[in-house]
């Protein structure tokens, strides 16, 4: 089978290294670097950052580990900068090589699909088309600038431009309360800068997955770091005036009006926005392939990801928020539409996808919220246990966090697992495994965790459930 992969992102290229391993013929055709935003403009270089920051903030901790002599640490954020690169380079090498290893044809320039069945790359002036069996389209999203806040990426920033940054600035703001705008704040006020949140709903992470126990833990931790958090407002009559952002925080549009009904005016060296992306379709030629697209120019495909041409499928952010848009979810689907092609259909699961947010403290989390799983009709217990009752967690210096695991009350069916603190990143995968295989949490609780370790916390949490689960039925 020969298949045309448009988009070198974690979509793209998961997809075109195992339809290769699976004896297809396949192109990879790549407008400008692989590793799509992932690799490029998002996880990795955010996680470098995110690494630099961690350091700092061990080393102006180190005496309490009883570390002395290191006084003094400081940001060099050229040498993080040049860090950052380094590590992307090395990455987009791997693939290149993976590429030349699997014998995948490898085209820098812009596809446009002609049909099911043909793909024009244009590349330094000339055309060539690509023929083959099936299409898939990988080529995700792009930031996108709010009315009133356009980029002049010196004073207006992207969630780009601040992985680029000659100079902490003084005072950042920060437009946009969920995981870029989180991430990045810890980040920057970790580098020394002052920081402000402005979101336009009434909490942080504004979105249905994340447990609202999380959101109140992390809005209780920023404020401790002394980031300023302005929730219910946006930000309005932006200007620069003597190279500093001025501008209104007022009461935001999106909620009923309230007692917040204050205007607070705030001035920062740049204002960084973190909300807004638009699918990179524009040169595709969608509609003269016939594919359809929703409202917002996102690609509509079937559950096994489809789209309304026969024989051209879609991954990863080009489906827009109605789906996940995730790096490691784009591999998935990527991977379940080279099954459905070279074997039989294998529709996408979604109800164990993890996600992880990499502030400080970390979170991550599976499954469902403790409101979803009530709004949904289910009956439920939680388990909950704090980081701090876990002596590794002592031992570490990192009390701040918790686990939680939401349950049916009847069954013990596993629905979802929220963990934040050092490392919840890492241990959100045993919850994955277990919400995949539908383990409940009896299960869970007899499995025995290496003791001391920070996974003990989830053990801990399912046995509380269990707990809660034998009180409910003897009332």
């Amino acid at each position: 089978m020969r298949i045309t992969v448009i988009g070198g992102g974690p979509g793209g290229y998961t997809a075109a290294f195992e339809a290769a391993r699976r004896g297809c013929t396949v192109t990879l055709i790549e407008q400008k670097a692989l590793g799509g935003t992932c690799l490029n403009h998002g996880c990795i270089p955010t996680k470098a950052l995110r690494a630099s920051a961690d350091a700092m903030t061990l080393a102006t901790r180190l005496t309490e580990y009883g570390i002395t002599g290191c006084s003094a640490p400081a940001i060099d954020l050229n040498a993080v900068r040049e860090r950052k690169e380094r590590i992307i380079s090395i990455l987009q090498n791997g693939l290149e090589k993976t590429c030349a290893h699997l014998k995948v044809t490898l085209l820098q320039g812009t596809g446009r699909i002609v049909d099911a069945h043909t793909v024009s790359v244009q590349s330094e002036g000339k055309e060539n088309h690509i023929v083959g069996d099936a299409v898939i389209i990988a080529t995700g999203s792009h930031v996108q600038p709010l009315p009133g806040l356009s980029f002049d990426h010196t004073h207006i920033l992207s969630s780009d431009d601040a992985l680029e940054l000659q100079r902490v600035p003084a005072n950042i703001v920060i437009v946009g309360g969920g995981v870029i705008g989180c991430e990045m704040a810890s980040i920057y006020r970790t580098f020394g800068s002052n920081v402000t949140i402005i979101e336009g709903l009434d909490a942080l992470l504004p979105m249905p997955s994340v447990d609202q126990e999380v959101r109140t833990l992390l809005q209780k931790e920023m404020r401790k770091q002394k980031i300023r958090i302005l929730t219910g407002k946006t930000l309005t009559d932006v200007r620069v005036e003597n190279g500093i952002v001025q501008g209104t925080a007022i009461p935001s549009p999106f909620l009923p009006p309230s007692a917040n009904a204050e205007s607070t005016p705030v001035a920062a060296d740049m204002v960084l926005v973190t909300v807004g992306r638009s699918p990179a379709t524009r040169q595709l030629g969608l509609a003269e392939a016939g594919i359809a697209v929703n409202k917002r120019g996102w690609i509509i495909v079937d559950e096994t990801l489809q789209t309304s041409v026969p024989g051209i499928y879609a991954v990863g952010d080009i489906l827009g928020p109605e789906h996940v848009m995730l790096a490691h979810v784009a591999a998935w689907e990527g991977l379940r539409v080279v099954e459905t092609l070279c074997t039989s259909p294998a529709p996408v699961r979604y109800d164990a996808m993890p996600s992880a947010i990499f502030t400080s403290p970390e979170i991550a989390s599976v499954g469902l919220s403790e409101a979803q799983a009530r709004d949904s009709g289910r009956n439920v217990v939680c388990g909950m246990v704090p980081m701090r009752v876990l002596g590794k967690a002592h031992a570490m210096g990192e009390l701040p966090g918790f686990f939680k695991v939401v349950a049916e009350t009847q069954s013990g069916r596993l629905l979802g697992v929220h963990i934040v603190g050092a490392h919840a990143s890492d241990m959100v995968a045993e919850a994955c495994l277990a919400l995949t295989a539908g383990l409940n949490v009896q299960q869970l609780a007899q499995t025995v965790h290496a003791h001391p370790t920070l996974a003990e916390g989830l053990y801990e949490a399912a046995r509380v459930a269990c707990h809660a689960m034998e009180a409910a039925s003897h009332p």
